[in-house]
C-alpha cells in the first residue's frame, strides 16, 4: 500500500483495526511508536547497486488497555512525520512485535488494515544460475497437429 492510499483509507474510516496475516487482530490498544523513512542501499548478488525507500510505521502494544487510536489521530501522526518522510508516495512497511520484529506490507480489506507477509527474492536470477521456472502445459498442447515430423506408421519412432 502506498502512503496516499493509507491516507485515503484513514480519511474515510470510522475506526481502525489491524489484522495480522494469521487472521488475529493487533490488540485495539496499540500505539504507533515510530514513523519514519527507511532507506535500503545495497548491492544484489549480480553486482547491481540498488536503493529502496519505505515509509515505516512501528505498531506496539503495552498494558494501557484503554488506549485507542482513531483514524484522525493516525492522520495527524502521518502529517507530523512528513517532515522526515517527505511528500513522496512511498510504499508502507509496518513493524510489529511478535516472536521477533516482523516487517509487513499492508492493504485495506473489508474496512481493516491487513498486514501482508513480505518475502525475500533474488533480484539477479540471471547472475546466480537459478533456472527459470518451467512453463507447465498439457502435453497435447505441445505438439500442434500438422507440425510433427512423425506420424503414426511413418517409421520415424
Amino acid at each position: 500500500m502506498k502512503l496516499s492510499a493509507l491516507k485515503n483509507f484513514l480519511t474515510n474510516a470510522e475506526s481502525l483495526h489491524i489484522k495480522l496475516p494469521n487472521g488475529e487482530f493487533v490488540p485495539s490498544h496499540f500505539h504507533i511508536t515510530e514513523m519514519g523513512l527507511l532507506t535500503k542501499h545495497f548491492m544484489d548478488c549480480g553486482g547491481t547497486v540498488r536503493e529502496e525507500k519505505f515509509a515505516s510505521i512501528q505498531v506496539w502494544t503495552a498494558n494501557d488497555l484503554e488506549h485507542r487510536l482513531d483514524p484522525q489521530k493516525v492522520l495527524a501522526i502521518i502529517a507530523v512525520s512528513e517532515k522526515i518522510v517527505g511528500n513522496d508516495d512511498l510504499d508502507i512497511e509496518i513493524e510489529y512485535q511478535s516472536e521477533t520484529i516482523g516487517k509487513y506490507g499492508v492493504e485495506a480489506l473489508d474496512g481493516n488494515l491487513v498486514l501482508t507477509v513480505k518475502k525475500t527474492n533474488c533480484l539477479a536470477n540471471d547472475h546466480c544460475g537459478i533456472p527459470a521456472d518451467k512453463i507447465k502445459m498439457p502435453l497435447p498442447e505441445l505438439v500442434v497437429a500438422g507440425e510433427s515430423c512423425c506420424t503414426p506408421g511413418g517409421g520415424c519412432c
